[in-house]
């Protein structure tokens, strides 16, 4: 079982490699010396990895990765894949985000008729 200080002392190598903690967790180092913690997991007979995030400061806390790992692991005894998940949720977000920006952006920049312009001063 891996700890906050085991994972700071590991270093980058040649290779990435993985480093386990439990329950199908592992932290994964890679060349450049990013650490990332990834969960394996057999769904429909199929082995699949989640990645559930990156450690540091600017990343997630192991306990926190702990916690994301326990709520994949219900995802996948309840036949839902997680990564899948995670998929699907970036692109619905994605979605949502360049809608919107075009929204707003043609809010700006459109020319108005004058009476919108005074409906808008008075609203």
């Amino acid at each position: 079982m891996l700890t906050d200080m085991a994972i700071k002392r590991l270093k980058s190598r040649d290779k990435s490699y993985k480093v386990a903690d439990r329950d199908g967790m592992y932290v994964s180092v890679a060349e450049t010396g990013q650490i990332s913690f990834r969960y394996d997991y057999r769904l429909n007979g199929r082995r699949e990895t989640l990645t559930i995030g990156r450690y540091g400061e600017d990343g997630i806390s192991l306990a926190e990765a702990r916690e994301r790992c326990m709520a994949a692991r219900k995802l996948v005894a309840d036949g839902i894949s997680p990564a899948h998940e995670k998929k699907r949720e970036k692109r619905r977000n994605a979605i949502t985000r360049n809608f919107g920006a075009v929204g707003n952006v043609w809010l700006k920049e459109a020319r108005m008729a004058e009476s919108t312009r005074s409906m808008r001063k008075s609203i």
